[in-house]
């Protein structure tokens, strides 16, 4: 048995609704209907061929913007059931976070906000948000999945004051600078716990992150020597374990902190964790510190290593090129995407970016090839030799 919601959680009663009437689901709360339309929608399914941090077809072991989610939606439905939050809303949020994020990671993110840089830029958190929104095309009586408002505004992480303005009332919070619900706070949190340990574990697979750079954090470190009390000789075992200890601090730490700090403010409704000037959710301040620590050694170890920049570069280059390529010549589009175009509502521009920005890695690949002649798609690791 579930345990009984906070008076400050989201509760389906409270929800602001759908923006376009439905009927409720008669075997399932709304919430989970939220889950489960996107966990069956094309977006999703796209994320297994997406890069996390190493591409795709590098490795099967590597995490990708799919496995990312699972992780994500774990931890963020374990400390909102220890904190009595909704669940279903804090998994849905948490499937859907990455939606939007483009082919080859955050490279093919900062390559098309520059291709888009006269018309808006781009965003993947806005991005996610056109697709349950707009982009989604499964039902006949709207675009998109038609979620609840709870979860799009978790879904909306990030967003300018100025491009805020322009979404009703999902873009207050970020003109007020008021908060989120608990549950999306949350996800935010289980995001960043999920991707700083399982760096960590591909960091350390692929050799490039060093467990001597890892173990200058304090919390690794001590996790480590107690994984390997036993006296047996270091193994992958004993890493897997400190990492697992480890990010279960993390947690604990994020529930306690998360739990004094809510009791501290004692937020009666929804409306009132809205109306806080920082999030209610957060680690207590030695654990943030442990936090910070932690992203720094990745920086330094693993998202600038020469070979992780060269890669970047790399899919820079093909996401520009590609964009470039559609932008001169709009019937290399395929036919439903110049419809896109031909129907007027909307710039070039932003139907290039949204189909690049829903391509796999793979399939990023196949069509450089078909518009720009290229042979990346048969090329084994072609960042590795310079191109």
């Amino acid at each position: 048995m579930r345990p009984a919601l906070r008076p400050c959680a989201v509760d389906i009663a409270q929800s602001r609704g759908r923006r376009h009437p439905e009927p409720a689901p008669a075997t399932r709360n709304e919430f989970a209907r939220d889950r489960d339309r996107i966990i069956h929608s094309s977006a999703f399914r796209r994320l297994e061929y997406k890069t996390q941090v190493f591409v795709n077809h590098e490795g099967d072991m590597f995490r990708t913007r799919l496995t990312h989610s699972l992780e994500v939606a774990q931890i963020a439905r374990s400390v909102a059931r220890a904190l009595g939050l909704n669940e279903d809303l804090t998994e849905a949020i948490a499937l859907a976070h990455d939606l939007g994020h483009t082919p080859f990671g955050h490279a093919g993110q900062h390559a098309l906000n520059a291709c888009l840089a006269a018309s808006g830029g781009f965003e993947h958190n806005l991005q996610s948000l056109r697709v349950v929104d707009e982009l989604e095309q499964r039902y006949p009586d709207f675009d998109g999945l038609n979620l609840l408002f709870e979860t799009r505004e978790g879904i909306l992480k990030h967003c300018t004051p100025a491009r805020a303005a322009t979404l009703g009332e999902l873009g207050v919070r970020f003109v007020r600078n008021q908060q989120p619900s608990l549950e999306a706070q949350l996800v935010n949190l289980a995001d960043e716990i999920a991707y700083n340990h399982h760096d960590i574990d591909d960091g350390l697979r692929s050799r490039i992150l060093t467990l001597d750079q890892v173990c200058e954090h304090d919390g690794f470190r001590a996790a480590l020597e107690r994984a390997g009390s036993s006296g047996k000789p270091r193994d992958k075992r004993q890493t897997y374990t400190a990492i697992r200890h480890m990010l279960g601090a993390f947690v604990d730490d994020l529930i306690a902190a998360s739990a004094a700090r809510v009791e501290a403010h004692a937020p009666r409704t929804v409306d009132e964790v809205r109306a806080s000037a920082t999030p209610l959710i957060d680690f207590s301040a030695p654990w943030r510190a442990a936090h910070v620590q932690l992203k720094r050694i990745l920086h330094h170890g693993l998202y600038v290593d020469p070979t992780v920049v060269r890669f970047s570069a790399w899919a820079k280059r093909i996401v520009r090129e590609l964009f470039a390529a559609f932008d001169a010549d709009l019937s290399r589009l395929p036919p439903a995407q110049r419809a896109r175009v031909e129907d007027g509502q909307l710039a070039s521009s932003r139907v290039i970016a949204d189909y690049i920005a829903g391509m796999t890695d793979r399939y990023a690949l196949a069509e450089h090839g078909r518009v720009c002649g290229s042979d990346y798609a048969h090329t084994a690791r072609p960042w590795l030799q310079g191109s």
